[in-house]
């Protein structure tokens, strides 16, 4: 079964890419959205954040929304902002942020491998935001917003995507978020298929980021299958949009903690349970941790260093994927024990905050009295990630925190 295949894509004109090019949907609250697309008509915010263009009172969810989202689609077709190539192709996209650089492979990736667990998951998804996806797909009869896929880095593949990258790229520009976005379209038809080849030969590819955006694709094709008396398996709707990266490529930032209350603990109480299976420093500055069982701790205006000790790592199994994370961890010995949070991705007295915003947003976070302390994580490693897909086994939420994200608008995978 293959992977991956190449498609028509559908693109902004060179000139007006970075005016185009905007957040993921799911980064920007409606708010922040707004600000940003109401001075920009070509921002891509309006057709995959389409409740920019409506009245404050409709729900985001309202079918006008996703409607909207169709309406912009179509006019910036009309309009010529957007053209769908005339070849299927694959593309490559880099991305470089400060000292760190990712490429990929800009490609569609087959429903049916993702069904069959040939394209691994590792979080579970929400019905709600699922199902905006679901309904935004359907109504734009188009995928607009890649799913960010890894895969174990093989040589071949690089070489190959080396030769692309010789090339004049199609745009170059760096972006409002300070990352450098560039992307070339492969017009050699031979190295298209080698890329393929290559790409299909591996084992399995991975959910890095967009596990609701790749499930809404395999309900979205449910639906066409069932309504397509005609259906070969060869239609758009059995793909979607996708970027690769090798996983050597990859950077996983920190995701971390807020607690709204310390369960009626106060903050030299629960440090003192905590003894029980860390050892904790008291750090001038910024207690950030730089190894695996470390955690940051901050409360009181004061952070602490908290070290698993010998009594918790005697815990912990290191065989198992999932209950060694730091995340884990934490939910298992501080959070569910000392704070009674059962289920992190309900409770009401916890919220997260992606390691990009830095500590100091954290403590920012609690100065006005709503956040009452902080639990500052190392970063997940990608191999954890492709351990735990591998195990078929799911992480606990907001493990991982992806940098850079990818830019939506730079190409759109009609389902037409």
């Amino acid at each position: 079964m293959k992977l991956i295949r190449s498609f028509r894509g559908i693109r902004p004109l060179a000139q007006l890419a970075a005016k185009v090019a905007s957040h993921p949907y799911d980064v920007l609250n409606r708010e922040e959205a707004y600000e940003l697309a109401k001075d920009n008509a070509y921002s891509f915010l309006h057709i995959n954040k389409p409740e920019v263009d409506m009245p404050a009172e409709v729900d985001v969810y309202d079918t006008s929304v996703y409607a909207k989202g169709r309406d912009n689609l179509d006019r910036f077709m009309r309009e010529g902002t957007l053209k769908q190539d005339d070849k299927s192709t694959l593309y490559v996209y880099k991305q470089v942020m400060g000292d760190h650089q990712q490429i990929g492979l800009v490609a569609v990736a087959s429903v049916d491998a993702y069904d069959h667990d040939l394209i691994k998951k590792h979080e579970f998804t929400r019905p709600v935001k699922e199902d905006d996806r679901v309904n935004h797909m359907d109504a734009l009869d188009a995928q607009v917003g890649p799913v960010f896929l890894t895969y174990k880095a093989q040589a071949a593949i690089d070489s190959l995507i080396e030769q692309v990258i010789k090339d004049e790229p199609e745009y170059d520009f760096e972006a409002d978020d300070a990352t450098r976005h560039v992307f070339w379209v492969i017009r050699d038809e031979d190295l298209v298929s080698a890329i393929e080849d290559e790409v299909n030969a591996l084992e399995c590819l991975y959910v890095a980021d967009g596990h609701h955006r790749s499930a809404a694709a395999s309900r979205v094709k449910k639906m066409r299958q069932e309504t397509n008396s005609n259906h070969t398996g060869e239609e758009p709707y059995n793909y979607f949009l996708t970027v690769l990266f090798p996983h050597n490529q990859m950077q996983i930032l920190d995701y971390n903690r807020l607690v709204a209350n310390l369960n009626g603990h106060s903050v030299n109480e629960f440090l003192g349970a905590l003894a029980e299976n860390f050892d904790i420093e008291l750090v001038e500055g910024q207690a950030k941790p730089s190894k695996a069982r470390e955690i940051g701790f901050y409360a009181g205006q004061q952070w602490y260093l908290l070290t698993a000790n010998s009594n918790l790592l005697e815990k912990i199994d290191d065989n198992d994927p999932v209950a060694s994370l730091d995340v884990s961890i934490l939910q298992d010995f501080v959070f569910a024990p000392l704070l009674n949070i059962v289920d992190q991705r309900t409770d009401k007295n916890v919220d997260f905050v992606g390691g990009i915003r830095g500590l100091a947003e954290l403590e920012r976070r609690t100065a006005d009295d709503e956040w009452q302390a902080v639990s500052a994580l190392y970063p997940t490693s990608i191999e954890s990630l492709m351990d735990i897909a591998d195990a078929g086994e799911v992480m606990p939420p907001k493990s991982t925190w992806f940098e850079p994200k990818l830019k939506s608008g730079l190409v759109v995978h009609s389902l037409k």
